[in-house]
């Protein structure tokens, strides 16, 4: 009785990452890196979640120019151009968090 229920679980986990898949497979290159830290089903100080495409372009672009402290994003940020930084802030504003 335990190995059904636990089959259902699985079956309903992977059901339910079905979406989430979809919206990976249209991300923008580099745009899946960003979900390791700011996942957006954990509300933390690194969520992205009640952010806009411009306020987020604007984070990674003072966090690259040294304008805003990080301790790992500056490392990261420094090796997008603005046209890859521009389609990933679209991407985690509208379909990451979504």
């Amino acid at each position: 009785m335990a190995t059904i229920f636990v089959r259902y679980v699985a079956i309903a986990m992977l059901l339910a990452a079905l979406p989430a898949v979809g919206s990976a497979q249209a991300a923008p290159p580099g745009a899946l890196a960003c979900t390791g830290c700011h996942d957006a089903t954990v509300m933390t100080d690194l969520s992205l979640e009640d952010m806009t495409a411009e306020q987020i372009v604007a984070a990674i672009t003072d966090i690259r120019s040294g304008a805003r402290d990080a301790t790992l994003m500056d490392r990261i940020a420094i090796g997008f151009t603005d046209t890859e930084i521009n389609a990933i802030a679209r991407w985690l504003a509208i379909e990451g968090y979504r």
